[in-house]
């Protein structure tokens, strides 16, 4: 099968997409998929850097999500799967290729209403969202939220999924076409952090409280305002260090406020982790989508031939939504 292979560590030009070993038939509770489209995540290209250590048993290949159709079913897999259904997935990786072994666990059906190659934006986006604010900072109706990178894969499922939720959503971007897409999405105040500071403006429209959640992705660059933007018994949840992981910071905004400050990741859960979220989002999120009231937002499809282009356009930030990419099968 071809798939794309991170040459060495480095630059986007280290990705090459090639002709590489078979997959073997799938094990105990997998199912054998044929990949429509992959997401492209910021993961990934953390992972071609050369600074992520893959976890135990995982594809050497990038790719943490995927839609496609399945082709094989291993042994116990439950009854619910079948040859033929159409899903979308997350993965610990290999999601780069036409085809990939996924645990039955981590798969989730195409919702009703949409496409096979869009569905590839879900799952990680989903999940992310679900078991970081909603399982674990348990944000809730007529709380404020402040989503960092609004424009973002992560950023425009959050704005819609919280607006459905009713919660009252803030976010930071960085242009104005950004900013408007975010508004578009139901964002009800709408920051351009170039412009503006934005713990100043969610004082002026908190009238001093603060927001209750934030989802950040910035890490140390912006811990200290995050905590002072926080309300009192706000929380922190931070998913990435795009800013750094070092900083100094002055603790008494915790102490005074009882904040909680919140950092994980997804690829680096347990399987029996995943397969509990993937249950969760299933269950809470899925019918916010097909329903229509939450959408993939796809910026740009491009072959799997193009993976480097892609890399390019995700480490750009100029893209607003997921970008995806589609295995061109020829068997």
């Amino acid at each position: 099968m071809r798939a794309v292979a991170i040459a060495r560590p480095g630059g986007a030009e280290v990705l090459e997409e090639r002709e590489v070993d078979d997959l073997p038939a799938p094990g105990e509770g997998e199912v054998l998929l044929e990949v429509a489209a992959a997401g492209v995540n910021r993961t990934d290209t953390v992972q071609r850097q050369g600074g992520y250590t893959l976890p135990p048993g995982a594809s050497p290949y990038p790719g943490v999500e995927c839609s496609g159709t399945i082709l094989a079913l291993g042994a116990n897999v439950p009854p619910r799967w079948a040859v033929g259904d159409q899903v979308c997935a997350l993965l610990n990786g290999g999601g780069y290729a036409e085809k990939v072994v996924v645990p039955a666990g981590l798969l989730l059906p195409v919702p009703e209403g949409v496409s096979l190659t869009d569905a590839a934006g879900l799952a990680e986006v989903a999940c992310t969202v679900w078991s970081t604010v909603f399982m674990t900072s348990h944000l809730s109706s007529g709380e404020s939220f402040l989503i960092h990178g609004g424009s973002s894969g992560i950023g425009t499922f959050a704005i819609q999924i919280a607006k459905y939720l009713g919660i009252k959503v803030f976010i930071t971007a960085g242009s104005g076409e950004k900013l408007a897409a975010c508004k578009g999405l139901g964002a009800d105040v709408c920051i351009n952090y170039k412009t503006e500071d934005f713990v100043e403006r969610i004082k002026e429209e908190t009238n001093g409280k603060g927001v209750d959640v934030i989802l950040d992705n910035m890490g140390g660059a912006y811990l200290q305002r995050n905590l002072n933007s926080l309300a009192v018994d706000g929380r922190l949840f931070i998913i990435g260090f795009m800013g750094g992981t070092v900083t100094e910071v002055n603790l008494q905004p915790m102490f005074a406020r009882r904040l909680t400050i919140q950092v994980a990741g997804l690829r680096s859960r347990s399987l029996a982790n995943k397969a509990r979220i993937i249950s969760e989002v299933e269950k809470n999120v899925w019918p916010a989508v097909v329903s229509g009231k939450v959408k993939p937002v796809i910026y740009k499809t491009l072959p799997l031939s193009e993976a480097v282009e892609a890399h390019k356009l995700m480490e750009s930030s100029s893209h607003i939504g997921k970008i995806l990419l589609i295995p061109v099968h020829d068997w």
